[in-house]
């Protein structure tokens, strides 16, 4: 019987989804006299939240950090059955609030303000045995859905039942189908949407990549440059990165479980202070640095799209402390 050793990739693996483990549950100052934000994100945004961004803030203000990073569905729904009860929560998609919106909900949620966009790429490992054709794809040499193709290929994505990019990895691979005159690409590169040999959580597909557990797999920009991965670049008109695209990207479609039909649409970040709150000024000290110069200026080293900063939602509701984004 051969023993298992921990050396090698198993190793690798196993380190890099601890130190996420610990970076989605850890805090930055978490004894300041001011008290903790507690902050649910898309997991998406771990390296820059718990890197940069949370230690950041805490230096700027005094206020102590702890984050939580997960898809941004599976984050609601948390919330909603009161598992964790957080002071702010950012979502890479205004859909995953839907669950805490309304009278039925409990108004948990009742506003957002949307803070910058993102684009679709497709991320690769440069020690995988196709690293030379991923580097030809992000060249333009090969077609990048030929290299997907691929059979043996271990290409990682997130759920589409539990965050937004696993939704948005489908809008992709629809509006990539019409844009290169290719019926049926989707089903050669990734199955069924739902196919259990490429669904990872969100906050370890980058960890799994890096270690050698996957060649590649679809991302946001921010996260591929965050973690210095190599990516492929894919076009505007399927990468869900431009707003005067919106009518374009709706025409893809998920209907969900419940068979609640989504569209496509342009990759908005967006945060909100849910009525969870307990640290209610920390939680309006929070947006507002995420909001202000500092934090726009990490979100755009970070690959996020600069947009115009856009309010939605019951501006009665709205902390004094964030009036004037309420405002327009």
């Amino acid at each position: 019987m051969r023993r298992w050793s921990w050396r090698g990739p198993a190793r690798m693996v196993a380190l890099a989804l601890l130190a996420v483990g610990l970076a989605g549950c850890g805090g930055t100052n978490a004894a300041s006299a001011k008290g903790t934000v507690s902050v649910a994100y898309a997991g998406a945004l771990v390296n820059l939240m718990e890197r940069r961004l949370g230690p950041a803030f805490s230096q700027a203000t005094g206020y102590g950090y702890e984050g939580r990073g997960a898809g941004a569905v599976a984050l609601a729904n948390e919330i909603r059955s009161k598992l964790i009860a957080p002071d702010v929560f950012i979502s890479a998609s205004a859909t995953a609030y839907k669950p805490l919106q309304g009278a039925a909900n409990g108004d948990i949620v009742s506003w957002y303000i949307t803070f910058a966009g993102d684009s679709m790429v497709i991320g690769y490992n440069p020690k995988s045995q196709y690293a030379a054709r991923f580097a030809a794809a992000a060249s333009g040499a090969e077609p990048w859905y030929q290299v997907l193709e691929t059979p043996g290929l271990r290409l990682g994505r997130t759920d589409p039942k539990l965050d937004p990019k696993g939704v948005n990895t489908l809008y992709t691979l629809q509006l990539a189908e019409a844009y290169y005159h290719l019926p049926g690409l989707a089903a050669k590169i990734i199955g069924p949407d739902e196919n259990p040999a490429q669904i990872f959580p969100e906050e370890e597909l980058v960890a799994r990549l890096t270690a050698g557990q996957l060649d590649a797999g679809f991302f946001y920009l921010n996260e591929v440059k965050d973690a210095g991965i190599p990516y492929i670049t894919l076009p505007k008109q399927i990468n869900l990165s431009d707003p005067s695209l919106a009518s374009a990207y709706a025409a893809a479609t998920y209907t969900s479980a419940s068979g609640t039909v989504q569209h496509g649409a342009p990759i908005l970040f967006s945060v909100t202070i849910p009525a969870t709150v307990k640290n209610e000024a920390g939680a309006v000290a929070f947006t507002r640095y995420l909001l202000g110069e500092q934090g726009q200026a990490l979100l755009t080293s970070s690959g996020f799209l600069a947009l115009p900063i856009t309010f939605t939602g019951d501006a009665a509701k709205v902390p004094a402390g964030l009036a004037q984004y309420a405002r327009g």
